[in-house]
């Protein structure tokens, strides 16, 4: 896991809306919760760096179901 946000994932963090912020940090993993409770680090870089881990997995997601969708369609 990533210690510090990178700069694009910040500027994306910070024009998020109160709502938006919630919910991200409302899925946020645990260890970010601690370093947030533990003021090692803001609000702001634990948002960025759970955007950006969101965004990691959702490529790998995707990823994976365009090869899905080609062993589907190379099988019929």
């Amino acid at each position: 896991m990533r210690k510090t946000p990178s700069d694009e994932y910040l500027e994306k963090a910070r024009l998020l809306g109160k709502e938006e912020t919630e919910r991200l940090l409302s899925r946020t993993r645990s260890k970010l919760i601690r370093r947030l409770e533990n003021e090692k680090m803001t609000a702001l870089e634990v948002v960025a760096i759970q955007l950006e881990i969101e965004d990691e997995d959702l490529n790998e997601w995707r990823e994976r179901m365009t090869e899905i969708s080609k062993k589907s369609k190379g099988g019929k």
